[in-house]
């Protein structure tokens, strides 16, 4: 538990650092903004492209790692979407902030802990679960928003046209190319992705930080609480079900799991903002997630070991 504890501690301080200086406005509202998009759209997917693209796949159990996260996915997205259909008071579109808690993963820390646990062979790995997580979560979210939303129901172009566009999509399926075809990243373009893809975690977690508010969580406890249940809880036993049964290598269930014990994301609030999601349930669901995850992650650890 101590060495995931010391992975941990980093993360925390650059998050606690990102919400010290929105809230002493160290930086303008609209540049936390701008450093939110940047990383969005530009590090992260540089990030994705740099180390799947690296990776020769065919010395990994992806077609392991694929079936448990994208099984323990569904069957995640399954329950939410039962438990709203059963719940009739929760309104259409809280329910799509409460999906997005419930399914979406903070990668930012996934890959973080990952890293700093493992080191460049977990890295690696996790990108590579990041990669089949990121498309499978985009399609989901994209397709609750399209029936529960409060914005009216894309046609089939727009639909398609949201998740061809993804910028982490887009990272995914760069590096999976690059690497398929065993091009790689030729000369100085290594270097580049490098020093771009490095800045994505460090001003990720500033970002991550600066998002919190707390003063919103009380007025959203019961979607906070419904999400969370199958965030912490529901997800992370499907993993260790599945995992199990197909006996899954010990790293590849690790960084797995680590996905799947992280919070919800902080992207989460910029589609509940583009595609007509509840943004105060969103928001809260955030914040209190991104708090008790750096408690659940180590009992997590301490159950497994």
């Amino acid at each position: 538990m101590l060495p995931f504890i010391q992975a941990l501690i980093p993360i925390i301080v650059l998050i606690v650092i990102g919400y010290v200086l929105k809230r002493v406005t160290f930086l303008a509202d609209d540049i936390w903004a701008g450093i939110e998009k940047l990383t969005y759209y530009v590090m992260f997917p540089a990030l994705l492209i740099y180390t799947l693209a690296r990776q020769d796949i065919h010395g990994t159990p992806w077609p392991l790692m694929l079936f448990v996260t994208g099984v323990s996915l569904l069957g995640a997205a399954a329950v939410l979407i039962a438990w709203f259909h059963w719940r009739h008071s929760t309104s259409a579109a809280t329910f799509t902030s409460i999906f997005q808690g419930g399914v979406r993963f903070n990668t930012y820390i996934a890959l973080s802990v990952s890293g700093a646990f493992y080191g460049e062979q977990g890295l690696a790995l996790a990108s590579l679960c990041a990669g089949f997580m990121i498309v499978i979560i985009n399609l989901l979210c994209v397709s609750v928003f399209a029936l529960y939303g409060d914005k009216q129901r894309p046609s089939a172009k727009t639909y398609l046209k949201q998740i061809a566009y993804n910028p982490l999509i887009v990272g995914c399926a760069i590096g999976w190319l690059l690497s398929l075809t065993g091009i790689g990243l030729p000369g100085v373009s290594m270097d580049v992705f490098e020093i771009i893809g490095r800045a994505a975690l460090p001003i990720g977690l500033l970002a991550v930080g600066a998002a919190l508010k707390p003063r919103l969580i009380p007025g959203h406890l019961k979607s906070i609480s419904v999400a969370s249940v199958v965030q912490f809880l529901i997800k992370p036993a499907l993993v260790f079900s599945l995992a199990s049964l197909i006996g899954l290598p010990t790293l590849s269930f690790d960084v797995i799991l680590i996905a799947f014990i992280s919070p919800t994301a902080s992207s989460a609030y910029i589609l509940a903002r583009q595609l007509g999601g509840d943004l105060e349930t969103m928001a809260s669901i955030i914040t209190l997630q991104t708090i008790l995850a750096f408690g659940v992650m180590p009992l997590w650890a301490v159950f497994l070991a």
